[in-house]
């Protein structure tokens, strides 16, 4: 009697070190890019830049407004990437849309965060505009919407790896989503800024704005195109290698901050 051949499955480790690069690029980005070169464009004379924020000598709403932006560009530039998905392997499709992923969920998330506790990247935003709550209330309704149609654009790209059954989606969805935590714990750890901005800013950004991740695989149970699935995740030694080399980096030379000074 033949036997069909069990389906393979993705390899955990790959995909956690996917997670990690995915996550660190979104981190740079975010504090890095946006942040820190608006500060420097802007004429600050020292930035101290960690895993959890952006130290400098001079505030403006464009500097804690970038931060986002940059993030929502990426998104939206990994978007575009992913048009033609198909020239990609299983393993750098997978990054190229978590990559996307991060960079939504941070972007519109952090709306919804600094609207409903008014503090963050966003309450600086719009510090000291009237009427106040009409603002807050604003970024509330801003997040939520924007929110829900980037989780729309995850399950799009998700789609095609879903399994005959979508079988797959947890571990695809949840991998990261407990990598990103644990990454960004460590990684404020030894930060600069203290204790505080790890439990304001770092887990509640990273845990909070990933939260979509968790209720994905429901989310998509029933939808998918059985017509054009993607294959395995295999084990990859140079994602694998390059994730660990960057995650050292990232918790022990970035997460103790950074300083430039003119």
């Amino acid at each position: 009697m033949n036997q069909q051949a069990a389906p393979a499955k993705d390899d955990r480790l790959t995909l956690i070190a996917i997670s990690a690069l995915a996550c660190i690029l979104q981190d740079v980005l975010h504090e890095g890019l946006g942040h820190g070169v608006t500060a420097w464009l802007s004429g600050a004379h020292k930035i101290t830049m960690s895993t959890v924020a952006l130290q400098c000598d001079i505030d403006t709403r464009w500097i804690s407004a970038n931060g986002t932006l940059v993030n929502l560009l990426f998104a939206a530039i990994f978007w575009i990437v992913l048009l033609r998905p198909q020239r990609y392997r299983p393993t750098t499709r997978y990054f190229l849309v978590l990559a996307m992923t991060g960079n939504l969920f941070t972007g519109t998330g952090y709306f919804f965060f600094s609207g409903v506790s008014n503090f963050g990247d966003w309450a600086a935003v719009i510090q000291g505009l009237q009427p106040h709550w009409a603002w807050q209330l604003g970024l509330v309704v801003l997040g939520v919407a924007s929110y829900y149609a980037s989780m729309l654009l995850v399950a799009a790209r998700l789609n095609p790896f879903r399994g005959q059954d979508g079988s797959r989606l947890r571990g695809l969805c949840w991998t990261p989503y407990f990598t990103d935590g644990i990454l960004a714990g460590l990684g404020g750890l030894l930060n600069p800024a203290g204790l505080f901005y790890v439990i304001a800013s770092a887990l509640p950004s990273t845990l909070g704005a990933n939260a979509g991740l968790l209720s994905l695989p429901s989310m998509m149970r029933k939808s998918g195109d059985r017509d054009t699935q993607v294959g395995p995740v295999e084990r990859s030694v140079p994602w694998i290698a390059t994730a660990a080399v960057a995650s050292l980096l990232f918790i022990l030379v970035l997460g103790r901050g950074l300083t430039w000074s003119r």
